[in-house]
């Protein structure tokens, strides 16, 4: 949906203040994670950045205010994720799960998953329901318009019959993370919890993410891209909404321009796949199958 021509556009200016949160982002070191990590350390919050990579991650967080904490974490390691929720041990405001890969070769991750799944979806569940005991205010998973033509297939989610098309296992992955928001809200509601389960996209924002295509598709990429796209700093702004402002469990929060690919943040649509409550809860099965999580028992 699109705002009104009543609704003002809300920007970075509108961020309220963050101070005495503590807000945590994956994949913070670079892209929108790093716009959003700069958005929520300038105003006040204490911001951990969870990355894969330390060296590169404390060098792009240099000139961030607040002094922010960078840790290591590896989403397509589950050990890695393991160890990195037991070492948390105070509480948190806001988990943001933003790290992602896209378009790469077919490849596998350490626990055998297909890269896309393992790291997109799988990590980031495994993360969150071992984080959510410490979750004081909400859950934002970052998607992408990429999960409108995605089909998810629970017989195959790993890609091991199928014919492997990158695209289309980054779209079942993006798919993944709107239906894990979906079950996740129903969970949190069900036991009475006051966390918010979120989802925003940045639209078409300059990442890193095209790095995997090949020469000829990263060059239609950039061309097209020096026209639809907009700044890191801009495409951060629907995932910086979707973390403050005052939602409804469930809430997708995108830009409001043509295609949803570049604008103000606001609520957007999602595709009926996207809202399927029975897939959503098979995927929530299959994932705490495969990643030997689950939900944990939460006290209002």
């Amino acid at each position: 949906m699109s705002p009104s021509s009543h609704t003002p556009r809300w920007s970075l200016s509108d961020l309220p203040a963050q101070t005495g949160r503590t807000v945590l982002i994956t994949g913070a070191g670079s892209g929108i994670g790093l716009e959003t990590a700069r958005a929520f350390a300038s105003a006040g919050a204490r911001v951990t950045l969870a990355v894969r990579t330390l060296d590169a991650a404390r060098a792009a967080a240099s000139d961030l205010p607040g002094d922010p904490e960078v840790l290591p974490l590896d989403l397509a390691d589950l050990s890695s994720v393991r160890g990195f929720a037991a070492a948390w041990d105070r509480p948190l405001d806001v988990l943001v799960n933003n790290a992602g890969v896209a378009n790469v070769p077919l490849g596998r991750t350490a626990d055998g998953f297909e890269r896309h799944l393992g790291t997109n979806h799988l990590g980031h569940f495994a993360l969150t329901n071992l984080l959510l005991p410490r979750i004081t205010d909400r859950v934002v998973t970052v998607a992408s318009n990429a999960h409108k033509g995605a089909t998810l297939d629970l017989t195959d989610l790993n890609w091991q019959r199928r014919p492997y098309r990158a695209s289309a296992a980054y779209g079942q992955s993006k798919l993944a993370n709107l239906l894990f928001t979906l079950e996740l809200r129903r969970r949190l509601t069900e036991a009475g919890s006051p966390v918010l389960a979120v989802a925003a996209h940045p639209g078409a924002a300059t990442t890193g993410l095209n790095r995997h295509l090949g020469p000829a598709l990263a060059f239609v990429a950039a061309t097209v891209g020096r026209i639809i796209q907009q700044s890191g700093s801009a495409g951060a702004l629907p995932i910086l909404f979707a973390a403050t402002r005052p939602l409804v469990g469930g809430s997708y929060v995108g830009p409001d321009g043509r295609g949803e690919q570049r604008g103000h943040p606001t609520l957007v649509g999602r595709s009926a796949a996207a809202q399927d409550p029975v897939l959503a809860r098979e995927l929530w099965d299959a994932s705490e199958r495969l990643t030997s999580t689950a939900f944990p028992l939460l006290v209002p």
